[in-house]
């Protein structure tokens, strides 16, 4: 589902969440990123699967035992959906096709 601005345009998304980077949060986080898939017109299987590609960032970049928060980025652009996700130092990404 590509939104058009009024000059015709693609409209970017890009939005922010902060989980701490132990507890039950994190599901919440997974939970955020299919809904976010959905919204932007993936089916369910392809939604659910940005939720997990948010919880293998997570392992990436607060493995068992980090302290502070993991900060996801959420953003559309040329028909993919990008999700980055940093905690401590550590960074990494996962990007997912969107529907024509």
């Amino acid at each position: 589902m590509s939104q058009r601005g009024e000059d015709g345009r693609e409209k970017a998304l890009m939005l922010r969440l902060s989980v701490p980077a132990q507890g039950g949060l994190r599901s919440v986080a997974a939970e955020f990123a299919t809904r976010v898939a959905a919204y932007l017109g993936s089916d369910g299987p392809h939604a659910a699967s940005a939720g997990a590609a948010l919880e293998g960032l997570a392992a990436r970049v607060a493995p068992d035992g980090a302290d502070g928060d993991i900060t996801f980025e959420f953003t559309s652009e040329r028909g993919e959906l990008l999700i980055r996700a940093r905690c401590n130092g550590r960074a990494s990404e996962a990007r997912s096709p969107l529907p024509a």
